[in-house]
């Protein structure tokens, strides 16, 4: 078959994959130096960017976990954001996100990382807060009660309450190690974090926090010289420990016999099956050829793992693999949620048909061509934020043991051969070096034999010892404490000026240019989403959307997924509520051919009935997991509850019931009314301008034609379920989630903006009201956090948080107390500051990056407003004073009235609720109905 050239270009056949030339990354530019007491810092200029990230990454993980404490490094990792010498609680956090910045950390096996995004006149600071933490952190009782909490309501949310999340978690390290420490999980138990105790914490930051186990990575914009004095300043008087680092030298030895488990766990709504296989550590030379082949197995729709059990023999509703490289040895494994009625010894044996081919045959140039593609493409996009730089580095030097790894790690994939990869599977890819898991639904059993899986006795760990003499630190007098710097003189970001262009045939064309790497975000937009679902037909427009890149007149599916992959890119089609869109970041030199897709697949799609019904399944599967995950169900329970029968209260993704009930006719309803030139705009973000944007909008949707049909909006608004509270009944949940709805503003009431900081200091981000009553203070969840959605129409406002079923109840009075105080009491001009700065700061650096960009103005058009919105959004902010806080918050945000939806273990939760709302509405997870008002 061969599809129409456009305009001068050759015909070619359907199937022809247009090869990319793997795009030309430019090696990191740093500097490099160690100071007397053994910090390596490492600088990377970035004089575009008017942020500056500043990351302390220390050589210490969960392998260094004490015999019996599990989750140890993780656990400290909470306490390094507690208190200083000279930091006051939580201070730290007010020095990131209050200034429109943002901290976080990660606990790996190898190493545990802290790193921070600030505007870059904040950097000294930052530098002398991160030497501080360094030298004279503060640990004691109180902060270590707390935060053991919150990492026990971590690990309730991450593994206990989540589908799947004991797979993970747990059973992956698990069956991968016998006596390397690599084998105990990150997140430990609760016995383990419950025998900690604070002498253990304070001898293991005095063994391990110190700088000659540290690397500092400062990327962004500075003055080197400038730089090179602060750290001198704040880090080289920091002493040196004359005590060596215990470190455990053991070497997992090779499995040469497969193992296999069979477990059956509850909140397991389908079958899953996990492989596990050793690879080498990240510095070994066939690192690189296994994240190539990697790749191949599961990256993207057009991979080997997604093209065989996902869409052609429906085995799996969901797989994947990870590549996971470490300082030893590391692992590669597979998963396969299974689909409905499928098993998981059939996923099993797809699953290692898949790794069979890699040692029976070589890999094709064309499958090869685009795993390379796909990871160089997306390593300069990692490239295009300072903190994605500063990543990549300190990852090299800290995993690979060499800075230039960050680099040569990139040379050496674009060296890989076909021979090579068959080379590589066949050495650590050997089925006699596996370890399995079938993971079952509880359900299941019917008295049949199970494994225990736990953590091999034979695993080896580097026993704590206190070094002598440790300083217990104590906060200081606040008379006594230094103060942080004052900050720099403000950099402002650049805002990005949207040129708009106008097709003869509607077509709006939007080019904001950023010509900062060779990269070019192309999003097409057009009106009409989930809002527009028929009555009963939840999910509608998001399968339109998802079929619509299945295939066009001239390409399949497959062929589809092929040759946007092969760009180095993925095309995805997602429904909001109020629009659509498909997209696609491409190097810049592939944006001719990957606009020839996009265009091809906005004007032709075929909507084949095989793919409908493929998508269906996929949809009624996801449907299934989150069903059994409390939070996803609070979550859409309280949407229902809110809006009633109105266009936003069913759930964007439909219910199994919903989406079995769509028809063909609702899906080319769905996508006719929207894909139409007149109701699209094209938005081209990154390395272009506007001349060239509008030579290839014209060659490839110049021609399109045809009108856009209105979308009609469902009817009907009756809710009666708003106000109520309401709990849903999950026996044996892991966790309760606490959902707070109320009815906010649409996108285009002159109240937008007042809602929005009012949001931000409720339960906008880590240093929020929320987050600091429910988390910080009480360790009653991991975090606590608030939204606006601000839609065409009015939108919701939601506050979820996840904790312990017992402190439902605590957690509602807490979250609904808060709400009403913000409409009671006017906020001080300081606490105002630091909110919106959390918001400017965020706006900064979305727009630093072509595809956060792309996604704003999306966002803006599905919602009603115009592109050139994105100037006026700093100023709007700055403009919010107290009283428009106070006032919008006493209007949208009282108490009274709000709907609630609790999902969770009733038993431990209802009876004191019921002592408070005797009205409350009590309903079995198996009576739910979300296609109702009423919920049954």
């Amino acid at each position: 078959m061969l599809r129409a050239a456009v305009a001068a270009m050759a015909l070619a056949p359907v199937g022809t994959v247009m090869a990319a030339n793997p795009p030309a990354i430019a090696p990191l530019a740093y500097t490099a130096r160690t100071l007397p007491n053994g910090l390596r810092v490492y600088s990377i200029p970035d004089p575009t960017s008017a942020n500056v990230s500043v990351q302390v990454w220390y050589d210490v993980g969960s392998r260094d976990d004490p015999r019996g404490r599990s989750g140890f490094a993780h656990l400290f990792e909470h306490l390094m954001f507690k208190s200083t010498r000279n930091l006051a609680p939580e201070q730290f956090d007010r020095l990131t996100e209050d200034v429109g910045g943002f901290n976080n950390a990660s606990t790996n096996d190898d190493y545990t990382n802290y790193y921070e995004v600030v505007p870059a006149n904040h950097l000294q600071r930052l530098l002398w807060a991160e030497a501080d933490r360094m030298r004279s952190l503060v640990i004691e009782p109180g902060f270590f009660a707390s935060e053991r909490d919150v990492v026990k309501e971590e690990l309730r949310s991450r593994v206990l309450a989540a589908p799947y999340g004991k797979l993970f978690y747990l059973y992956l390290p698990q069956i991968s190690y016998d006596v390397h420490p690599y084998a105990r999980p990150g997140i430990g138990s609760i016995e383990d974090l419950d025998a900690a105790t604070i002498d253990d914490v304070r001898a293991f930051h005095a063994t391990y926090y110190r700088p000659d186990n540290a690397v500092l990575v400062v990327s962004g914009r500075f003055d080197q010289a400038q730089l090179d004095r602060w750290v001198d300043e704040y880090f080289k008087p920091i002493e040196r420990p004359s005590s060596a680092i215990p470190r455990v030298k053991v070497e997992e030895p090779a499995r040469t016999v497969a193992r296999s488990f069979t477990v059956y766990e509850p909140n397991t709504p389908l079958p899953a099956v996990l492989l596990s296989y050793p690879i080498p550590p990240a510095s070994d030379r066939d690192a690189a050829t296994l994240e190539v082949l990697d790749a191949i197995l599961s990256r993207g729709d057009s991979s080997r793992l997604h093209d065989s059990l996902v869409y052609r023999d429906r085995i799996a509703s969901q797989a994947g693999s990870f590549f996971d490289a470490k300082q030893g040895r590391g692992n590669l494994a597979l998963y396969a949620i299974l689909s409905s009625g499928r098993d998981a010894a059939t996923g099993e044996v797809a699953l290692r048909r898949e790794v069979a081919r890699f040692r029976d045959a070589a890999v094709s140039a064309a499958e090869l061509q685009e795993a390379k593609t796909e990871l160089l493409t997306s390593a300069l996009r990692e490239r295009e934020t300072v903190d994605g730089k500063a990543d990549a580095l300190a990852e090299a030097v800290i995993v690979s043991g060499d800075a230039t790894a960050a680099d040569k790690r990139l040379a050496d994939i674009a060296a890989v051969t076909p021979s090579d990869i068959q080379r590589v599977a066949r050495k650590w890819l050997r089925e006699n070096a596996s370890a399995a898991v079938r993971y079952l639904p509880e359900a299941a059993q019917n008295g049949a034999n199970e494994d225990v899986i736990t953590t091999s006795s034979k695993v080896q760990t580097a026993a704590l010892k206190a070094p002598a003499n440790i300083k217990i630190w104590q906060l200081a007098p606040e008379n006594e404490r230094t103060a942080p710097p004052a900050p720099g003189a403000e950099v402002a970001p650049a805002i990005p000026a949207p040129n708009v262009q106008k097709l003869a045939n509607g077509l709006t064309v939007i080019t904001v240019e950023n010509h900062k790497l060779p990269l070019v975000t192309a999003t097409l937009v057009a009106n009409g989403g989930a809002a527009g679902d028929p009555q009963g037909r939840a999910g509608a427009a998001q399968l339109a959307a998802a079929v619509m890149t299945e295939g066009t007149a001239t390409r399949t599916a497959t062929q589809v997924d092929r040759a946007v992959e092969a760009l180095g890119a993925s095309l995805d089609g997602s429904a909001g509520w109020d629009g659509a869109q498909i997209g696609l970041t491409v190097a810049t030199g592939e944006l001719d051919k990957a606009l020839e897709i996009v265009g091809d697949v906005a004007r032709n799609a075929k909507l084949p009935d095989e793919e409908i019904e493929r998508q269906r399944s996929v949809g009624i599967d996801g449907v299934t997991v989150a069903m059994s995950d409390p939070g996803e169900v609070a979550q859409m329970a309280a949407m229902r509850a809110l809006f009633g029968d109105g266009p936003y209260g069913h759930p964007s993704n439909g219910t199994a019931a919903s989406l079995k009930a769509i028809t063909r006719a609702d899906i080319e309803r769905a996508y006719r009314s929207s894909w139409a030139p007149a109701n699209a705009t094209l938005i081209l973000s990154g390395d272009i301008n506007p001349a060239k944007a509008a030579q290839l909008a014209s060659k490839h949707f110049g021609s399109w034609s045809g009108a856009a049909t209105a979308v009609a909006k469902a009817n009907a608004d009756t809710a009666p379920m708003a106000g109520k509270v309401v709990v849903i009944d999950m026996p044996g949940s892991g966790q309760a989630a606490v959902a707070v709805a109320k009815r906010g503003v649409s996108r285009g009431d002159e109240r937008f903006y007042r809602a929005l900081v009012a949001n931000a200091v409720l339960g906008g981000g880590y240093s929020a009201r929320l987050n600091q009553e429910i988390r910080i203070k009480r360790g009653l969840s991991y975090g606590s956090r608030s939204q606006l959605d601000a839609r065409r129409d009015t939108g919701p406002f939601l506050a979820v948080t996840q904790t312990r079923n017992d402190a439902a109840d605590q957690v509602l009075a807490l979250t609904l107390g808060e709400m009403a105080r913000l409409g009671n009491e006017s906020l001080t001009p300081a606490d105002l500051a630091a909110r919106r700065s959390s918001l400017t700061g965020s706006f900064g650096r979305n727009v630093e990056t072509t595809a956060g960009t792309a996604n704003l103005i999306s966002g803006y058009l599905q919602r009603g407003v115009p592109a050139s919105t994105i100037d006026s959004y700093l100023p709007s902010i700055l403009n919010v004073d107290p009283s428009g806080v106070q006032s919008v918050a006493a209007e949208l945000l009282k108490a009274d009235g709000s709907t609630v939806v609790i999902v969770g273990d009733g038993s431990k939760f209802v009876e004191k609720l019921r002592a408070k709302y005797p009205d409350l509405v009590l309903i079995s997870l198996k009576d739910l109905d979300l296609n109702k008002p009423g919920l049954r």
